[in-house]
């Protein structure tokens, strides 16, 4: 049953706070491990670190996540296709094809897509979710016009809009009456598709949810200064009493710090958390975005809504279709929304590996340096602590100094070493031969095949990671942008799309098709894939000589196509031409000829057969007609005959 009471905005900056103070909670455990793993990656002491001994840090994290990306990228932005839209009928090939150019044109073009990938997959590789953002950008656009000789009525319609602004006016009169010569500035609305990365720490999601389509509550959070506040809201009264702090989550600024602590250049004060300043106009406060399901209008059930927020103020608050977060992990745990990282994974390898070889580094040290029992007052300390090639050391005794004994390196040492190598192989899909490292990989002893046999199984782990992108990430981003041109571009477009200058009208496109990301893994499955089309290649040329007919004009350029894509060009035009683009070849002039009687032979033939076929009709109808007279006769005998006339009928 309905409510039938409406949210006040008191009730409404209630519930949206405290879903924020509970998803804050929620994030503060996660914040700390993303914090540990910034620390990890960029090499940062551990903490138990001794004066005077070594002070040795692992770089595993930073080189797993380093080598994973060179991969991932390789998939997804070494072509112009990232994605492809499939036809849902005969009729939508063409249509289809243009979607598929131009979505990939506005994630590459309008919006640096190489760039958004890169900080994308980090962030989860890192960070265990990468958030991007993908919403429609309205913006005003202000257009100069010049008109000259308005009469009066033409004028007062021009400048009555309320999205005009006079910049020029020259009234005059001539034999016509009063005129105006006046340029002006017109206001119009127009956008475009946005795709951001959201830092992690800025993301807010309710601690129930699985999934960002079935989350009750999400939130961008980000921090604004009362300027830009009131640039952004110039009809909101922003009183600062009633705007709270940024000092709200501690977490959160402990991360952004951790980001920046490697590099201390920036001139940021990491002793104090610089968010007030002396000018009120520069202080800094949390300006939360914030994604909804409330029953905002009290008719009993729930409705996604956008509110906007600072403090206790409610400065925007509407309806919308969907959610413009999008999530990926490397390592996706069912029914959770947080996954794992490749940092979580390789976290205590670098932790022990930076133990072992700080007491390994110790070890050389004391063995190469040495130390000594001194009998106490038989020798000078001042010439035993000056290491120098020939020094003199003056002792008043000859076994005033006695060597203490260090003891040997173990070997087990250096085995550890190596497990744990090997560990953060198995665990990550990174080895010495995906890194070009391994200097016996192509011995006499390792054939090729064993080489790329390892080289398919580590990748497959890469493989997993890219697919799991691919499946929950990046075709939910492309599908937005599809959905969100289809919605919002109610005019035509014209962009630059394989080599052409297209028009594009989104608002003719089919509402739903369906999106499939194209992935391929590493160099070893393109190799994979050249010997297989060159030998397909093969045989439908040895086919079509022998004159079989398996395969046709069309098949031999799809197959050439598909060659020159996987040899990493990207224009297919360029090498190879569509039989299906060719025009029919124009016959000579002997053949014209021959054309051309076979042509009026036919004709005869159809005029004899025409007039064959107008004689049968006539006959056809004289017959008809004597049977009709034969009818029409008896019927008149008949009528005699009853009429008691003495007809003889033989």
């Amino acid at each position: 049953m309905a409510s039938s009471k409406k949210i006040t905005d008191g009730e409404l900056i209630a519930r949206v706070n405290g879903d924020i103070s509970d998803a804050l909670g929620y994030h503060d455990i996660i914040n700390e491990q993303r914090e540990l793993a910034m620390e990890y990656y960029y090499g940062l002491p551990l903490g138990n670190e001794v004066d005077g001994r070594s002070q040795y840090v692992d770089s595993s994290v930073m080189d797993t996540i380093e080598w994973i990306k060179p991969s991932l990228m390789r998939v997804f932005a070494s072509g112009d296709e990232m994605v492809t839209f499939n036809p849902v009928g005969p009729e939508d090939v063409e249509m289809a094809q243009q979607a598929t150019d131009y979505v990939n044109h506005i994630f590459t073009k309008d919006n640096n897509g190489w760039e958004i990938l890169y900080t994308w997959f980090t962030d989860a590789l890192l960070q265990k979710n990468g958030i991007v953002k993908c919403y429609w950008d309205e913006y005003e656009d202000w257009n100069r016009e010049e008109y000259n000789g308005l009469d009066e009525q033409e004028f007062n319609a021009l400048v009555i809009s309320p999205a005009i602004e006079i910049i020029e006016h020259t009234p005059y009169s001539d034999d016509y009456g009063a005129k105006h010569d006046v340029v002006i500035s017109r206001k119009s609305y127009t956008g475009k598709v946005k795709v951001e990365n959201v830092p992690p720490e800025e993301f807010l999601i309710s601690r129930e949810a699985k999934t960002i389509e079935d989350a009750r509550f999400t939130c961008h959070r980000v921090l604004k200064t009362l300027s830009e506040l009131r640039l952004m809201y110039p009809d909101e009264d922003l009183d600062p009493s009633d705007l709270g702090s940024g000092e709200e989550d501690s977490f959160a600024w402990q991360t952004t710090l951790a980001r920046y602590e490697y590099d201390s250049s920036v001139g940021m004060p990491w002793s104090q958390n610089p968010l007030t300043s002396d000018d009120q106009s520069l202080n800094t406060y949390w300006l939360h975005e914030s994604f909804m399901r409330i029953d905002y209008d009290g008719d009993g059930i729930a409705e996604l809504r956008k509110i906007c927020s600072v403090g206790q103020k409610v400065l925007a608050n509407e309806e919308i279709d969907s959610i413009p977060f999008i999530s990926i992990t490397p390592i996706k745990i069912p029914h959770k929304f947080f996954g794992l990282s490749i940092a979580d994974l390789v976290l205590d390898i670098q932790r022990i590996k930076s133990t072992l070889m700080r007491n390994l580094m110790d070890n050389m040290y004391n063995q190469n340096f040495g130390r000594y029992a001194v009998l106490e007052g038989q020798a000078n300390l001042d010439d035993l602590l000056t290491q120098r090639p020939g020094g003199v050391v003056r002792v008043k005794s000859p076994n005033a100094i006695m060597p203490l004994a260090t003891p040997q390196l173990e070997q087990s040492s250096f085995s550890m070493l190596e497990y744990l190598d090997n560990l953060r192989e198995s665990r990550s899909g990174v080895n010495k031969y995906s890194q070009g490292l391994n200097e016996n990989a192509l011995t006499s002893h390792t054939t090729a095949t064993a080489v790329n046999a390892t080289m398919t199984a580590a990748q497959s782990r890469v493989e997993l990671i890219a697919r799991c992108f691919a499946e929950t990430g990046v075709k939910e981003l492309m599908r937005n942008i599809y959905e969100l041109v289809l919605k919002n571009q109610d005019h035509q477009r014209v962009v630059r799309l394989r080599n052409k200058w297209v028009p594009v009208r989104p608002d003719m496109w089919r509402d739903k098709m369906d999106c499939t990301v194209s992935v391929g893994i590493g160099n070893g499955n393109r190799d994979q894939q050249l010997m297989h089309l060159t030998t397909m290649l093969q045989f439908a040329g040895d086919a079509m000589r022998g004159g079989l007919k398996i395969v046709n004009e069309k098949n031999m350029y799809n197959m050439g196509a598909a060659l020159v894509k996987n040899m990493g060009f990207q224009n297919v035009d360029d090498f190879l031409t569509d039989p299906d683009s060719v025009p029919p070849e124009q016959p000579s002039g002997e053949e014209s000829m021959q054309q051309a009687e076979l042509q009026l032979k036919q004709k005869e033939l159809e005029i004899k057969a025409a007039d064959i076929q107008v004689k049968m009709q006539k006959m056809q109808q004289e017959a008809a007609k004597d049977a009709v007279d034969a009818q029409l006769k008896m019927a008149e005998l008949q009528l005699e005959a009853k009429q008691g006339r003495g007809v003889a009928i033989g």
